[in-house]
Formats: structure tokens, C-alpha cells, sequence
């Protein structure tokens, strides 16, 4: 998904090819990253390229307008540093505590999870602060990365009985304005049909 934000970004075309990841990973999948055999790897000049934000680094390297990073490099630091709390903090807990959310059958141990999964939140609200977005008024590289992680936000909060909008409103309002740009929008799924699959998942489980 931030792959796809930025390409749509940049106003880029791009085949898309779609991968089985559970049913058999093509060849051109496992050549192209044999390290971690996983998506997203993208193709340029023959050359692959893995790793979403890295990714995402090199699609604004390559074609550098409209800009994704800020101009300054104190700026760029700042937005990589953000970037790096997020796969590191944000997706970890995201799959981990929030996956301890709708795994959890007591109510002590759904609101330890909850509470960690919204302690990060916060933080990452604080870097926010009052700015439209994470660089300021242009849309950019810390959204793009942050972005398709909120289509799980759904089913953490039905799960474990809270509210984004209550706990981190400036957070909840950022990602309202990201939907509202067609780039965004016609990428991140809908979050009731990643409930659903939460839902499956928990049957499997054989929690529900």
C-alpha cells in the first residue's frame, strides 16, 4: 500500500503483479528477494528493490517531484527517525498487542494490550502535534508510511472496546484527512472487511 501512495504520488504508471502468498510465492518473487521472500519488491530497470519504506525512499529519489521528503536535512532526519519509530514501534505493536487484543479471553489481558497499543498511539501523536500533517501542510513521507497501518485501527477497537478518536483525536482527525485524497483512498482496504478476516481469524483459533 505505501508503495502503491507513492507511485500514485509521483502520478507514476506501474504494472502490478499479485502474489499467493500462502498458496506458492512465484519464482520472480523469490528471485527478487531472496532473503526475506516477501512483498513488496519493486522492479526498476530490471533492478529489484525490497522493504516498503525503503522503497518509498527510492520511488522519491528517482522522481523527485512532487517532493515526499522534507527540503532541509535536519527535516529529512527527523521524518526517517518518525519512519523508523513506525515500523519499529507502531507495526510491532499493531500485530503484537493488537493481535493480543482480539487473542485475549480475559478483560485483564485485553486492557494491558490495549493500554500499550495506545500508549504508542499517543506518541506518535505527539509528533503530530497541530500540523496537517507529519512534514507540515504537504502530504509526505512519515503519512505514506503511517497511513495504511489505521485500516487495522477497526478491529482493535471493537475488540478491545475504545475509541482512536477518544484516546488520540489529533491522530484520528490526520487520518480522516488522508482518506479524503484519492491517492489514499483507492489504495487502503476497508476497514470493516479487515474486521471480518479479524473475525475469521479468531474462529480459527477457536476464540470465538
Amino acid at each position: 500500500m505505501r508503495v502503491k501512495i507513492a507511485l500514485a504520488e509521483k502520478g507514476l504508471d506501474y504494472e502490478e503483479r499479485a502474489e499467493d502468498l500462502f498458496g506458492g510465492k512465484s519464482d520472480l518473487l523469490l528471485t527478487s528477494n531472496p532473503i526475506y521472500k516477501k512483498v513488496p519488491v519493486f522492479l526498476h530497470d530490471g533492478k529489484p528493490l525490497c522493504e516498503s519504506s525503503v522503497i518509498v525512499s527510492y520511488i522519491d529519489e528517482t522522481w523527485p517531484a512532487p517532493a515526499l521528503l522534507p527540503s532541509t536535512p535536519y527535516e529529512r532526519s527527523q521524518a526517517r527517525f518518525w519512519a523508523d519509530y513506525i515500523d519499529k514501534k507502531v507495526l510491532l505493536f499493531l500485530f503484537d498487542s493488537t493481535s493480543a487484543i482480539w487473542k485475549a479471553s480475559g478483560d485483564d489481558a485485553v486492557e494491558s494490550a490495549k493500554k500499550e497499543f495506545v500508549e504508542v498511539l499517543k506518541v506518535l501523536e505527539g509528533a503530530l502535534g497541530e500540523k496537517e500533517y507529519f512534514a507540515g501542510d504537504a502530504f509526505g513521507y512519515v503519512d505514506i508510511l503511517a497511513i495504511p497501518i489505521t485500516s487495522w485501527f477497526l478491529a482493535s477497537e471493537k475488540f478491545g472496546n475504545f475509541k482512536v478518536e477518544a484516546e488520540c483525536p489529533k491522530l484520528s482527525a490526520w487520518i480522516k484527512r488522508c482518506m479524503e485524497k484519492e491517492t489514499v483512498a483507492k489504495v487502503i482496504p476497508d476497514p470493516e472487511k479487515i474486521y471480518e478476516f479479524v473475525v475469521n481469524l479468531r474462529k480459527m483459533f477457536g476464540i470465538a
